[in-house]
């Protein structure tokens, strides 16, 4: 399953360390913040990527599965859907 890096740039102190890892990913910015390759990580990367989290003193820097990979038929199976009241059709309530 494909997986992408997410920062959180709140929680992000610019130590940098991360880009030292994983450097294929991530580059920084003029001011030291990392820059993150959001495009789903090749598998050959995925036990650099985790180091690349692990490494992050402040835990800014996550890996997660890429639902897009799925395609869109598969992805909704969790989601709540609103019934066709909600969505717009009369409703027999107050009528």
């Amino acid at each position: 399953m494909a997986q992408t890096l997410r920062l959180n740039p709140i929680r992000c102190d610019g130590y940098g360390i991360c880009a030292g890892v994983l450097p294929q990913r991530i580059r920084l910015d003029e001011w030291g913040y990392p820059l993150i390759d959001s495009s789903p990580i090749d598998e050959h990367l995925v036990a650099r990527a985790r180091r690349a989290v692990d490494a992050c003193p402040v835990l800014a820097l996550s890996l997660r599965r890429d639902r897009s990979a799925h395609g869109r038929a598969n992805s909704g199976a969790d989601e709540p859907r609103l019934s066709h009241r909600l969505a717009g059709q009369p409703s027999a309530i107050g009528s």
